[in-house]
């Protein structure tokens, strides 16, 4: 079968360049700086080059790229990217050694790294630096993603780059991958480190100092990195507001982004108690799912829970609707409806019956309708996207979200290993909102209620930023302005600060907002003083944080490329030496003598094999998509590999158009599982949360019927008989439902707390009596022991 794909392509019989992979992270304080070394030896007797597509953190900013071949160190500079391509073309031409490293046009995460001219015998290492901001998860546990995993990207009909040729895939089980992989960890912070926890099995944590505010991990001893590597970092006391000054780069001119100090301030605002217990009581909320062919199996079904504990949870009084999207689109209702017992009957009878049947992820589509509808007075638009985010055009979605982004708050979810994080965090950043990923053994439902709350949280609106500095330093902020700010959530702020004080030095910054309709602020003093050590980390971020901006506004959708803009980017992306969509690293060996004789062979890197109806790629960079269902039953994929997979000869022989590979894709009439669906496992019995969950009724109430009995273990009789004899059933059963959630499902609250929160709302607008005698009767007809107050009663 011909496919579409990522890396090269080799029989199993011809030897492998690549021989390990070594990753090693340093996190200070909620940034990281990862160097990763790929070293390659060529066994055969003739000149090898090789191209891998492989993915990075989407806001990662590289910013070191350098081979050493022999004892020779060649480090490779930024430039101009056409530039920098002739430049590793013509190298090639004449026999020379040269390392291409470029990112993606499509995608901001995905790079493409070309390894050219190895002679025989010769080995190489390859190393790559970048930097990256952690995010903050709901837990305030700090996330690092070490992506191992590059689906093949959904590419729509009639978008850029959707030409190429085919290229065929092979495949090895996973314990015959030939190649060795590590990775460690150092982890150092003002506040302890209190643990450190991963998707992936780990060797116990290490610290390095009495204070525990340094320490190192390892994966344990023989990881394949056949899946994402997840890290959670968690601090004692995280939510402390921090300023980090670094100072300017000597040999840049003072003025300049590089050549000044740069300063990166971590804000986490703290609303008042009185605002956070009230839940707002209105909006639209529109959910939008992912129905593409590579959602089945249990994504789906966890995708279908959600939606039924989310739309048990919404207040009486707003408006709502459910979208869902493959190669075409659906929607439940023509306009969103107003929330009510009928109207969520409905939606959840729909919801019941979605398969992942719905072929490619074209997500573009259906955001124009949603947009398109006329927003609803008084019912602040809030729209949550469920995704495994295979999709190809990625800057295109999020620059439609960002044109949208007045209208409406975004809340995203990337689910399963290799969901894009440039399009998962690029659709909460410029919508405002917040971004969650949900991968390996994750319950998907917490961290979507925790959105939920965020959602339901009263709007910030009218932020502003002011510094107050001593005479003779300027300020120029360099991060968009902030366009939201959540409770107990993290804002960071970059700014550059010029000229010198020959008084003071200390600096303030104070983030002003409207809150609920009160004026509220959160005031930071800091040092101007540099940071010892700190090298240039918080310079290269800021940089990429300014590039990515420009980019944004370079490729504004629908208009011409801004030459000007354009030029902008090059010119600070060469001068931080960060990486960007218009420029890439270039590195040539002019230290060896000999032009190296004769065409270039292609040596690829075969894939792991991995467990049925499942899509994974290799580690870390070496990528092309295995599916180990029978192979003869797998869809047509479309043959879209970019040009830079042919042959490469002399410059005047090649075409290049577009240059870097295409990301692997997939035909835009079907995802790759669309016709996995016999390989489903059989629906297990629902859990009884969901049961219970399924029964409450919109207005929070639930109603005594043998359904409730059997979800509480009992028959409608022992239900029935201890009732208080004036009591109404539904109090009684509303009552027993609050008991057991909290008497057997406390390790689960944060799914059902809004519903719970309903239901206590629904019986004090009951004035129920015996509330006391009910709440008594009913632990004692559950064995449970559940206080009435801790209820909410």
């Amino acid at each position: 079968m011909m496919v579409s794909c990522c890396g090269l392509i080799t029989s199993q019989k011809e030897p492998v360049p690549l021989k390990s992979v070594e990753v090693e992270l340093e996190v200070k304080d909620h940034v990281a700086t990862v160097v990763s070394t790929l070293n390659y030896h060529n066994q055969e007797d003739k000149p090898l080059e090789a191209v891998f597509v492989f993915p990075l953190p989407g806001d990662a900013a590289v910013c070191h790229f350098s081979a050493t071949v022999g004892q020779t160190e060649i480090v490779a500079e930024v430039k101009e990217k056409q530039e920098a391509r002739e430049e590793y073309d013509d190298a090639l031409s004449s026999g020379q050694q040269a390392f291409l490293l470029e990112e993606s046009e499509q995608s901001p995460d995905v790079f493409s790294l070309s390894v050219g001219s190895l002679p025989p015998g010769e080995s190489a290492s390859i190393r790559l630096e970048y930097v990256t901001e952690l995010a903050v998860q709901a837990d305030e546990g700090l996330r690092f993603l070490l992506p191992a995993v590059l689906n093949p990207r959904y590419q729509p009909q009639g978008s850029v780059g959707s030409e190429g040729s085919n290229v065929q895939v092979t495949s090895v089980p996973a314990s015959l991958v030939p190649y060795t992989l590590s990775f460690s960890a150092r982890v150092s912070s003002p506040r302890p480190v209190s643990k450190v926890e991963s998707s992936s099995p780990l060797d116990p944590l290490q610290y390095l100092n009495t204070e525990q505010t340094q320490a190192t991990v390892k994966l344990a001893a023989g990881h394949k990195f056949d899946r994402d590597v997840e890290l959670l970092i968690y601090y004692k006391d995280a939510h402390q507001p921090s300023a980090v000054v670094e100072a300017g780069q000597a040999s840049s001119q003072p003025g300049s982004l590089m050549g000044d100090s740069v300063v990166m301030l971590s804000l986490y605002p703290e609303f008042p108690q009185a605002v956070m217990s009230s839940v707002a009581s209105s909006g639209e909320f529109v959910f939008l799912l992912d129905r593409s062919g590579s959602m089945h199996g249990e994504r789906i079904k966890n995708a279908r829970d959600t939606l039924l504990l989310l739309l048990k949870s919404l207040p009486l009084g707003c408006y709502f609707n459910i979208y869902s999207f493959g190669s075409s689109f659906e929607h439940i209702f023509p306009k969103s409806e107003d929330y009510n017992q009928k109207t969520m009957e409905e939606a959840l009878k729909k919801v019941e019956e979605m398969e992942a049947n719905l072929g490619g992820t074209e997500i573009l589509e259906p955001l124009k309708h949603i947009y398109r509808q006329p927003s609803i007075p008084s019912q602040p638009r809030q729209l949550f996207v469920f995704t495994d985010g295979e999709v190809g055009n990625t800057k295109e979605v999020i620059n439609l979200v960002k044109q949208n982004s007045a209208s409406h708050r975004c809340f995203s979810f990337g689910i399963g290993e290799g969901a894009s994080s440039a399009l998962i965090n690029g659709l909460a950043k410029e919508g405002g909102g917040h971004a969650q990923f949900i991968t390996g053994a994750d319950r998907m439902q917490p961290k979507v209620m925790q959105s939920l709350r965020f959602a339901l949280q009263p709007s910030v609106v009218d932020v502003s930023v002011k510094w107050d500095l001593p005479s003779g330093v300027s300020v120029t902020a360099l991060s968009p302005p902030i366009a939201a700010v959540f409770q107990g959530q993290r804002s960071l702020v970059y700014a550059q600060f010029t000229g010198q004080s020959s008084e003071a030095s200390e600096g303030c910054v104070t983030v002003a907002y409207s809150l609920a309709g009160h004026p509220s602020q959160t005031q930071l003093h800091f040092s101007l003083k540099p940071a010892e050590d700190s090298g240039l980390t918080v310079h290269r971020l800021a940089a990429r944080t300014v590039i990515r901006s420009l980019e944004m506004q370079v490729r504004e959708p629908g208009g011409q490329e801004d030459a000007g803009g354009k030029k902008k980017v090059v010119d600070l992306s060469v001068q931080s030496g960060v990486s960007s969509v218009f420029t890439a690293f270039i590195a040539v060996n002019k230290s060896n003598s000999e032009a190296i004789q004769g065409p270039l062979l292609r040596r690829a890197i075969p894939t792991p094999r991995m467990r049925a109806c499942k899509v994974f790629m290799v580690p870390y960079s070496m990528r092309m998509p295995v599916m180990s269902c029978d192979m003869a039953q797998l869809p047509q994929m479309s043959p879209m590999m970019g040009p830079a997979f042919g042959q490469k000869t002399c410059k005047k022989k090649r075409q290049r158009a577009g240059g870097m590979p295409e990301l692997p894709q997939m035909s835009p009439m079907m995802d790759q599982s669309d016709t996995l669906e016999s390989c489903r496992p059989k629906q297990p019995p629902r859990d009884p949360l969901l049961q219970l969950v399924s029964l409450q009724k919109a207005s929070g109430c639930w109603l005594l019927d043998p359904h409730l009995a059997a979800v509480l273990g009992k028959t409608s009789e022992e239900v029935e008989k201890p009732k208080p004899a004036s009591v109404k059933q539904d109090v009684w059963a509303t009552i027993l439902a609050l008991i057991w959630l909290h008497g057997f499902k406390m390790d689960a609250q944060e799914e059902w707390e809004l519903l719970a929160m309903k239901a206590v709302s629904w019986l004090r607008a009951q004035k129920a009596s015996l509330v006391t005698e009910c709440v008594e009767a009913g632990n004692a007809l559950l064995g449970c022991n559940v206080q009435k107050d801790a209820v909410g009663l």
